[in-house]
């Protein structure tokens, strides 16, 4: 039997015949997934890409400390970081902030072309980048947490204070979109072309 002849479980991923309504083990409605919106995708991809720039070009915190305001970028900030000596710190945000969200582009771009002009990759090839899409995303938001953590626990007045600057709200909604453009993506239809 193809796969387009089964669906999942949404709660237990219980698999079953298309034309069954109720999961035979935990009893909740099965339904059928979404179809793949692929200009959703791409406009989601899109307007996510046009957010990179300002999540990375502007200030992602501005710092008052005694009088004195600087503000620093997200690269500039881990630079800042590594300078001082905090390696690991240094790491995990130029991991989470920079790395992680250009191979989430790379991925859905991938995706999207593949489906677009419909690539020859095989469905296994597709499911991985898309498993590895989503495993990646949970880690995205890392650097708007540290922000709003800074900003919420120091707060000394005019001996010193931190305020999230433009590029954290950019780069949160940089997420927001690229996380929005995975879930456009349905991989159960790599299966249904590869059945074919």
């Amino acid at each position: 039997m193809s796969a387009k002849h089964l669906l999942s479980c949404h709660h237990c991923m219980l698999i079953h015949e298309a034309n069954t309504r109720h999961c035979s083990f935990c009893h909740s409605t099965l339904h059928k997934p979404e179809p793949m919106n692929l200009q959703r995708s791409w406009v989601f991809l899109i307007t996510a890409l046009l957010l990179y720039f300002p999540a990375n070009l502007l200030p992602i915190m501005i710092t008052n400390s005694l009088g004195t305001q600087t503000s620093s970028t997200i690269a500039g900030g881990v630079l800042l970081l590594w300078d001082h000596g905090s390696y690991f710190i240094a790491s995990i945000i130029f991991i989470a902030s920079i790395l992680v969200p250009i191979a989430k582009f790379v991925a859905l771009f991938a995706l999207c072309l593949s489906e677009t002009f419909d690539l020859r990759l095989d469905a296994y090839s597709k499911t991985a980048i898309y498993r590895m899409t989503e495993y990646v995303g949970r880690w995205s938001m890392i650097d708007v947490f540290v922000v709003a953590f800074l900003a919420g626990f120091i707060q000394m007045g005019e001996i010193m204070s931190i305020y999230p600057g433009p590029a954290a709200l950019a780069f949160a909604a940089m997420v927001i979109f690229t996380m929005l453009a995975a879930n456009s993506i349905n991989p159960k239809q790599f299966w249904d072309k590869h059945d074919e």
